[in-house]
């Protein structure tokens, strides 16, 4: 699957933004989907996943703060982000890993995540 992400910018700390990452050449129903970041001179973090599910997870650096969500209509994954501080300047990365299925039934996600997006910078100004 292709991914491209959009809606960053430069924000105030205490703002908002929402990420969009449109997927094409597969539908993200069949995807473990997720948002990670990396700031300079950081390691890559996670920040949010979401599973073929639906069932999300956060970092605790960014629960309470940011939601994650999938259009499947739209072929679309979002990350609403709130109260942003500085520290959540970073480039933003979406993520996909096609979801793997149980030979009694059932599905699970993979280790990792194949398809990346070429990302979207994010300043958060204090």
């Amino acid at each position: 699957v292709q991914l491209v992400e959009s809606g960053g910018g430069s924000v105030q700390s205490g703002g908002s933004l929402r990420l969009s990452c449109a997927a094409s050449g597969d539908t993200v129903s069949r995807y473990c989907m997720a948002w990670f970041r990396q700031a300079p001179g950081k390691e890559r973090e996670r920040a949010a996943t979401i599973d073929s599910d639906g069932s999300t997870n956060y970092a605790d650096s960014v629960k309470g703060r940011f939601t994650i969500s999938r259009d499947n209509t739209k072929n679309t994954l979002y990350l609403q982000m709130n109260s942003l501080k500085p520290d959540d300047t970073a480039t933003y990365y979406c993520a996909a890993g096609l979801r793997r299925r149980y030979v009694l039934g059932g599905y699970y996600c993979p280790p990792g995540y194949d398809d990346w997006g070429q990302g979207t910078q994010v300043t958060v100004s204090s």
